[in-house]
């Protein structure tokens, strides 16, 4: 069967390594001049199915009615007149629940876990590298409170088959000995959670995809899915016409305009995000680590730090803005001093594609031919191996390894 990937970020590319692994004819359109140049680029490193609850959880409205106006907020919302948005927002609000809460995270972790387990092996077979880490990620915590309801949280993971280890300050240390001034009441550790440059993991994968036989076309803007009676027939760009009646449409947050385009919505919206790297210092941590109370986390990537997080929600504006780029640098050297040079930090924005769910959208779109793979959140990159071989499974027709009910457009209505 001849495929098209539209979208060469970590889950276009992981989708095309399974299609073409299966035998399927595979191309892969992308606007950027390579592989992972995108929301792949420069995030948070982590692969974390630590990270599975839900941003729609039932402590998050009153956070975010504590961040309103504050321009160094965590989750920071840029109002505007955008229809589109505020029906997002409401569906979100919809998911504060702890019902919803406890499903969305059961979602997420169905394909986080199943998607941990595939890159393992997927290491194991092809000896791909990328800066990867194996130590764990371990979560760390100031505030009493928000202690306590990650303690529960983590609770509720483990009874989905996440293993989550409470630890006291003391064995937090033990872990990382970076955090020995870190003023904390306590951490979470995730063992089997990993580390590593999902850009660099993007552009081998692609080139084992391309030996396979996988097609990447790259400077190729994407502007139109032809649909003919209901159903895909080609796919329009700017380089010319590829006649097609099946492809996957992997592009994140710019899925949603060629979705409106073909007259259905898809509730993703971009949640802008930004990381900073520089040269690790003599007090650099080691271990991935996630800072829950500030939305940020670090992960060492060879002799680099990389620093990531905060969330923004200003529609398709990628745009560096300098005091939020140097909050994260500044909130990252007040937790360890000695991480790095401040001198020589790099800094990136990126966007994040976001349901009001937090749970991926997968599956066949309302277009006959056309499958979605986008929706991700900040999970991409730990989601990215097992999502591309469930998409394989489904474009191919066979069974899912894992359960799709809960992952599809259709949930929405």
């Amino acid at each position: 069967m001849r495929v098209i990937v539209l979208g060469a970020g970590v889950i276009g590319t992981a989708t095309a390594y399974w299609l073409v692994r299966d035998g399927h004819e595979v191309t892969v359109l992308d606007r950027q001049p390579g592989a992972g140049l995108e929301t792949s680029f420069a995030n948070g490193g982590q692969i974390s199915a630590s990270h599975a609850e839900p941003w729609a959880n039932p402590a998050t409205p009153a956070k975010v009615l504590r961040w309103l106006g504050r321009k160094d907020a965590p989750l920071l919302w840029r109002w505007r007149l955008d229809p589109a948005l505020w029906a997002w927002g409401l569906r979100f609000l919809a998911n504060c629940t702890p019902g919803r809460t406890r499903i969305n995270t059961e979602r997420t972790l169905r394909i986080a876990l199943y998607s941990r387990t595939l890159l393992k092996a997927l290491r194991a077979e092809t000896g791909i590298e990328y800066d990867q880490r194996s130590e764990g990620i371990l979560h760390l915590y100031r505030d009493g409170r928000e202690f306590d309801l990650a303690v529960k949280a983590a609770a509720a993971m483990r009874a989905m088959g996440l293993e989550r280890r409470v630890l006291d300050p003391a064995a937090c240390v033990r872990l990382e000995p970076a955090l020995a001034q870190a003023k904390l009441i306590g951490g979470i550790h995730s063992p089997e959670d990993e580390s590593g440059d999902a850009h660099l993991f993007t552009q081998r994968l692609a080139v084992l995809a391309q030996e396979r036989g996988a097609t990447f076309r790259y400077a190729t803007r994407i502007e139109a899915i032809e649909t003919e009676a209901g159903r895909l027939c080609a796919i329009r760009t700017d380089q010319g016409r590829l006649a097609c009646q099946t492809a996957v449409l992997a592009l994140g947050s710019f899925s949603t305009g060629l979705a409106k385009s073909l007259g259905f919505t898809l509730p993703v919206v971009p949640a802008k995000g930004y990381s900073v790297t520089l040269p690790a210092g003599p007090g650099a941590p080691k271990m991935s680590l996630t800072d829950d109370e500030l939305k940020m986390v670090y992960s060492r990537l060879g002799e680099r730090l990389r620093i990531a997080g905060t969330a923004e929600f200003a529609g398709l504006d990628a745009a560096i803005d300098p005091l939020r780029a140097r909050l994260l640098l500044d909130r990252a050297l007040g937790l360890l001093p000695q991480a790095g040079d401040p001198a020589k930090a790099q800094y990136w924005a990126g966007l994040r594609p976001v349901t009001p769910d937090s749970v991926p959208i997968l599956g066949p779109s309302p277009i006959a031919g056309l499958f979605l793979a986008t929706g991700h959140g900040t999970l991409g990159w730990t989601m990215s191996v097992g999502t591309g071989r469930f998409m394989a499974d489904l474009v191919g027709g066979k069974r899912p390894e894992i359960d799709p009910k809960g992952l599809g457009i259709d949930r929405f209505g």
